[in-house]
């Protein structure tokens, strides 16, 4: 099968060569006519005075006499031939003959005397022949191999020259500190295996998309300095069944005879889910993969000083078989940044930045909760591409803010235009959310408002928790229940109408009232866990819920998710009820600047009116001066940056002594 498909690959080529050739050869002698005479012919031509040109080249190899010429009458490609002894009489004889004639006599060397002639013309044409041919058929032979080396392991060996290090990994301390025995155990073995530890074979890194985790593992090979090997779940799965199972036993045996080295298995999901749960038999092709990887990792034979991370989003579909102890021994949760990692996330992403003075990353870090690091890497260069666009030297809390809004709701439908009934409507819809932030003290509070439609929204409130927090008190869920339902509770207080803007609010509202009910026990149905989260890999886990109650307790799960929401509604009816003025004066600014930041609401809120220029201030309660300085780079780290400061320190202290 093989040799037909080499065979009918080089058909084409052969074909080729023989067009060129023939091509070659009606270009060289196309339409010359050679007459082959006999000797005596032409010494009785010669006689008659018919000869006009004649070319003598001897043979000596052959003994013989090549004679060319042509003759009176000829066309101007046609030529006579004959061959004579290879004898001195034959030249006297044609030399000697009435020298009346007039005809021209050449004579050519014998090619046999000169090799590398010889070479040029017998050799050197048979050697291109063999040679391009033999480099057709490698070259098939190549192509017909690579169709066949599918079962090999598409691993590929990081040999980047700039390696990423933990430098280069902004927060995740405590995930540095889990997978940094790795690399004092891939640096000194002999230190561990002195005291009988047995380092993991297999660290799997479990988070939420964007969190670092591959730049995580790239980090532990840099700062390892040991071979290292990427691959992809789906790079397993193939076609034809067994291919996984191949690819997988050739990674392992490429890296034993590397080892020590690490391999690193992005979204292993794709190849580890679990056994059964899908449509296939045992012979399903993803399962055959995922057997043998267990197999390799920890089944008869051994991988000494071979270390697997992976990484995944969805380590609830893993095998269990893949988890236990033996193949993957830890788990690394690497979760969405706090406040702190944030900040550090921020200065990383900001050092080929040129930022303007006013710009405080401690504060953006604040109003980016649940953000991740892509999203903040984002973030900043969207930030950088606004300030091109504008044609700005350094990048401000304008374009960053702009960049935020971007990355959350998308750009700014500036063409939709609204009536002025529509903007008055979403007007005090957002100024609704925004009193509720400001009055309660668990609600989440309002970082900006605007009216600006983005996306699908006519307006939106950025609220943000007021801390971030692992838990949640009853209260706080019912206070953020609250601040949700102000949208709607404004509008009706207002205009005594409703609109179809507060459905959002209304779909987060019911669902924490819900979990509040059956899965908190926040509710007089008492600390009882109704509903959780189950089903099937592939029948719809995110879409079902198991029931552990009847339909008399389901009757009332919804009483109780609905008197939540109706004491939540009856509150923020209350306080909106009772800050009139308040709700009247931020919508009325909202239509006038359309956007207002949480530092311009609060001063608004104190003062009644919008800040001037220089008027607004930080959070140490001084007035923060509008001075121009130069744009700031962040380039130094952290560590420099102090060794400077120390230096000034200890330079003002020396000016001191002097002075005393």
């Amino acid at each position: 099968m093989k040799n037909k498909s080499v065979k009918r690959g080089l058909l084409p080529y052969v074909i080729l060569i023989l067009v060129i050739m023939f091509v070659t050869y009606l270009i060289t002698f196309g339409g010359s006519k050679v007459n082959d005479i006999t000797y005596d012919q032409l010494i009785t031509e010669l006689k008659n005075g018919n000869v006009t040109e004649i070319v003598i080249t001897p043979h000596s190899g052959e003994g013989t006499y090549e004679i060319v010429g042509k003759l009176e009458g000829y066309a101007e490609k046609e030529t006579f031939s004959t061959y004579a002894p290879l004898t001195d009489a034959i030249v006297d004889q044609i030399i000697t003959i009435d020298e009346d004639v007039n005809y021209t006599l050449d004579t050519d060397s014998d090619p046999s005397s000169s090799p590398l002639l010889y070479i040029i013309v017998n050799i050197l044409p048979i050697v291109l022949i063999i040679g391009v041919g033999y480099w057709f058929l490698s070259k098939q032979m190549n192509a017909a191999g690579k169709s066949m080396d599918f079962g090999k392991s598409k691993a590929k060996l990081n040999n980047e020259k700039n390696k990423t290090t933990f430098k280069d990994v902004a927060g995740l301390k405590e995930e540095k500190e889990e997978v940094r025995e790795l690399i004092d155990f891939l640096k000194n073995p002999k230190r561990f295996q002195k005291l009988g530890a047995r380092i993991p074979k297999g660290v799997l890194l479990v988070g939420p998309p964007g969190t670092g985790k591959t730049l995580l593992a790239k980090a532990v090979a840099g700062e390892a300095n040991v071979p290292f090997y990427y691959i992809s779940g789906s790079d397993f799965v193939e076609l034809f069944v067994g291919v996984g199972a191949s690819r997988v036993r050739d990674m392992f045996k490429e890296a034993k005879h590397n080892a020590p080295c690490l391999i690193f298995i992005d979204e292993i999901d794709a190849v580890g889910r679990q056994r059964g749960t899908g449509l296939g038999g045992g012979h399903d092709e993803r399962e055959q993969t995922l057997n043998q990887l267990l197999t390799e990792m920890d089944g008869f034979g051994a991988n000494e000083g071979i270390i697997i991370i992976a990484a995944t989003n969805r380590a609830d579909v893993l095998d269990p078989a893949l988890l236990r102890p033996g193949r993957f021994d830890r788990q690394v949760i690497v979760n969405l940044p706090d406040v702190k990692g944030r900040e550090e996330i921020l200065e990383v992403h900001s050092r080929n930045k040129v930022l303007a003075p006013s710009v405080s990353l401690k504060n953006l870090a604040k109003r980016t909760p649940g953000f991740s690091g892509a999203d903040l890497e984002n973030l900043m260069n969207e930030a950088a591409l606004l300030a091109v666009r504008g044609n700005k030297e350094q990048i401000t809390m304008k374009e960053i803010d702009e960049a935020t809004d971007r990355v959350l709701m998308g750009p700014a439908k500036k063409s939709r235009k609204y009536t002025e009934e529509e903007r008055k409507l979403v007007a005090f819809h957002e100024a609704g959310h925004a009193v509720i932030g400001l009055k309660l003290s668990h609600a989440s509070e309002v970082q900006k408002v605007t009216i600006i439609p983005r996306g699908h929204a006519g307006g939106y409130n950025l609220m943000v928790p007021k801390e971030e927090k692992y838990t949640s008190t009853k209260t706080e869920l019912l206070e953020e229940i609250t601040g949700l339902l102000g949208g709607r509770v404004s509008e009706e207080l207002t205009f005594n109408e409703i609109s179809t803007g507060a459905h959002n609010d209304f779909e987060k509202a019911t669902k924490i009232a819900r979990a509040m009910v059956t899965e908190y026990g926040m509710s007089d149905l008492g600390p009882v866990q109704l509903e959780q989260q189950e089903g099937g890999v592939f029948l719809g886990r995110d879409y079902g819920k198991t029931r552990n109650f009847s339909n008399e307790v389901a009757h009332e799960i919804d009483l109780e998710t609905r008197k939540i929401i109706d004491e939540c509604y009856k509150k923020a009816k209350e306080i909106l009820s009772s800050n009139e003025d308040l709700v009247k004066l931020i919508a009325e600014t909202l239509l006038e600047y359309e956007t207002l930041t949480k530092e311009q609401i609060e001063y608004l809120v104190k003062n009644g009116k919008m800040p001037e220029e220089g008027e607004l201030k930080d959070e140490d309660d001084e007035v923060v001066e509008v001075k121009e300085k130069k744009p700031r780079r962040h380039s130094k780290p952290k560590e420099e940056n102090k060794e400077e400061s120390k230096k000034e320190e200890n330079d003002e202290e020396d000016n001191e002594e002097q002075e005393d």
